[in-house]
């Protein structure tokens, strides 16, 4: 579903993001795990065409994201609060992100019915407009906002980050859902290795930009996780 070729960035003379080879199947949940200035966010602005590469290239279903647009409506993302209209109500948000994607409001409606646990009552008809949410409340909208149009790849980016422990358990329930059962490429980039364990199938370790480890999760990859993080990486700045 995602390939690339001998993918680098650079800023100046320092290289940031180094990955030979990476194939990312369909439907697979896929982690993305390290330390800050590791290259997660990087990586993902690069499926997401957001920067461009320094050389190779990201090939999405058969189609390279620096050539074409055809590969943005099978694709969504949700990176940070930037992805939001923030002007916007959570309602009139999603209605907007519905008529892009070819979704009336009764699509919308519907798709958003299925989340009222996840919203917690905190999004919908509360008569706020987004920038007036919590930071918490802001990235439930906007990972929801993500689903609408039935995209065939998610990519998210911490998306557990400022949840509180009960939406981070329906979270990772809905990650799974949509990778297990709707045959979705779920993309989640984490700090907490536990979460990311337990929703990913596979998992992809990033240090000062290259691929150190790329595991297939099982009941041992949490511990092999902390073991090498508290043994062999050290800390940076996010790039």
């Amino acid at each position: 579903m995602i390939s690339t070729q001998n993918l680098t960035k650079k800023y100046g003379n320092q290289v940031v993001l180094n990955i030979e080879n990476l194939e990312i199947p369909k439907g697979q949940s896929f982690g993305l795990v390290g330390n800050n200035g590791a290259g997660k966010t990087t990586f993902f602005s690069l499926l997401l065409d957001l920067i461009q590469p320094s050389s190779g290239h990201v090939e999405s279903n058969g189609i390279s994201v620096s050539e074409s647009e055809e590969w943005k409506t099978f694709t969504s993302s949700f990176i940070d609060e930037s992805f939001l209209i923030s002007y916007l109500t959570p309602e009139e948000y999603f209605y907007f992100i519905g008529e892009l994607r070819g979704r009336n409001k009764a699509d919308v409606d519907a798709l958003l019915s299925n989340f009222q646990d996840f919203f917690h009552g905190e999004i919908l008809g509360q008569k706020k407009y987004l920038r007036d949410l919590s930071k918490g409340n802001q990235k439930k909208a906007g990972i929801i906002a993500s689903f609408i149009g039935d995209p065939e790849v998610i990519i998210l980016d911490e998306p557990f980050a400022n949840l509180d422990p009960t939406t981070q358990i329906r979270l990772k329930a809905i990650i799974k859902d949509l990778a297990a059962q709707k045959g979705v490429t779920v993309l989640v980039s984490s700090h907490d290795l536990m979460h990311v364990t337990e929703v990913c199938e596979r998992i992809v370790v990033l240090n000062k930009g290259e691929i150190v480890k790329d595991i297939q999760t099982s009941a041992e990859t949490l511990r092999e996780l902390e073991s090498f993080f508290g043994a062999n990486i050290g800390s940076g700045e996010e790039e």
